[in-house]
C-alpha cells in the first residue's frame, strides 16, 4: 500500500503567485444548510480536514442500454463535498509513477491552488494499483463497487452509481447544476455536493480552472485498456457528460464512507 509523503495542512504555496481567496475562511464554495449540515473527518495521513454530508437519493436497480434506470430504491451514503489532497506534488509534465507513494498534480504545479481545489489524479494512482494499469487492464484486481484507492481508511472511491444517488437526492431539482457550487461554478448547490470547477491536467497540461471538472470512477473502458469511465460538468452545462478517457489524465477524486 501507498503512503503519503504529506505531513502538513498548512496552506503553502510552491509558486509565487498570490492567494486568489485570501485566507482559507473566505473559500467559501460549500452548503452546509441542507441534508443535516456538514459534518467533518480529518484524514491521519496529513491531517487534512474535509467536510462530508449524508444524502438520502434513489439508488438505481438496473440502468438499460441507454444508461437510463429503469428501477430505483430509497438509499442513503456519506459523501465528502470536497476534492481529496493527499500525496507529493509531481510536475504535471510527468507521469505518477513512483508506486511506492501517493502522487498529485497541482494545478499550474501550485500547491496552493490543491489545497483549495484538491489534487488531480491519474486512474492508477486515484486506485492504488501499479502505474502499469494506466495501459493495461487491470478489472481483476479490484472490486468496482467497494475498493478503496487512495480515500482514507473508512472510505471508498465515488462509484457512477453513488453519483447516481447524489444526483437524484432529495431537494435537488436543478439536475447536475444542484450539485455544483455556486462559488465560481455556476451551480444552484441545493445538494449541498458543492462541485468546484477545479480544472483537470489533460494530455500533460493543465486546462480549464474555473471552467470545468472531471473525474474518474473504479471502472475501466470495455473497449480499450488505456481508457477508464468518467464524467464531467462545466460552466452552464445542464446535464453531466459520462465517457471514456484517457487513464493518464490528471482528475478530481471524490470518496464516499464505506458500509
Amino acid at each position: 500500500m501507498k503512503q503519503s509523503s504529506s505531513s502538513s495542512n498548512l496552506v503553502q504555496s510552491s509558486s509565487s503567485k498570490g492567494n486568489p481567496w485570501g485566507t482559507s475562511a473566505e473559500w467559501g464554495p460549500f452548503n452546509c444548510k441542507v441534508n443535516g449540515g456538514c459534518l467533518e473527518f480529518t484524514d491521519d495521513r496529513n491531517n487534512r480536514t474535509y467536510k462530508y454530508m449524508k444524502f438520502d437519493g434513489k439508488k438505481c436497480l438496473n440502468f438499460n442500454e441507454k444508461g437510463k434506470c429503469t428501477d430505483e430504491k430509497d438509499t442513503t451514503i456519506y459523501a465528502m463535498v470536497e476534492n481529496l489532497n493527499v500525496g507529493k506534488m509531481v510536475d504535471g509534465s510527468l507521469n505518477q509513477n513512483v508506486d511506492n507513494e501517493i502522487e498529485r498534480y497541482c494545478y499550474d504545479n501550485d500547491t496552493l491552488i490543491c489545497h483549495y481545489y484538491g489534487g488531480l489524479y491519474q486512474w492508477a494512482e486515484m486506485m492504488q494499483l501499479p502505474s502499469a494499469c494506466n495501459n493495461m487492464d487491470c478489472s481483476d484486481r479490484y472490486d468496482p463497487t467497494n475498493h478503496q484507492g487512495i480515500c482514507p481508511k473508512g472510505w471508498r472511491l465515488l462509484t457512477y452509481e453513488d453519483f447516481y444517488i447524489i444526483l437524484n437526492s432529495n431537494g435537488n431539482t436543478h439536475g447536475i447544476e444542484g450539485l455544483r457550487s455556486s462559488f465560481g461554478c455556476d451551480g444552484y448547490n441545493g445538494t449541498g455536493f458543492s462541485l468546484v470547477c477545479s480544472g483537470y491536467n489533460w494530455e500533460y497540461e493543465y486546462k480549464n480552472l474555473n471552467k470545468g471538472i472531471y473525474w474518474f470512477y473504479p471502472e475501466e473502458s470495455f473497449s480499450d485498456s488505456q481508457n477508464a469511465s468518467g464524467s464531467f460538468t462545466g460552466l452552464s452545462m445542464t446535464t453531466v457528460r459520462k465517457g471514456s478517457y484517457n487513464k493518464s489524465h490528471g482528475f478530481t477524486v471524490r470518496c464516499v464512507m464505506s458500509k
